[in-house]
């Protein structure tokens, strides 16, 4: 590995899907958003069809 890989970003959170969390799975911690997150992103997807 030379030095411009180990100065690379593993991951790229400029892209990354941020919600509220309301509560997490607890084996699997598995994030569950809030309710508000739930109903912006339906009414996202709602307004965007194609």
């Amino acid at each position: 590995m030379d030095r411009k890989e180990k100065n690379r970003p593993i991951e790229n959170h400029k892209t990354a899907a941020w919600a509220e969390i309301d509560k997490t799975k607890p084996i699997s911690n598995v994030t569950i958003p809030s309710i508000d997150q739930v109903m912006d992103a339906k009414e996202h997807a709602d307004n965007n069809e194609k």
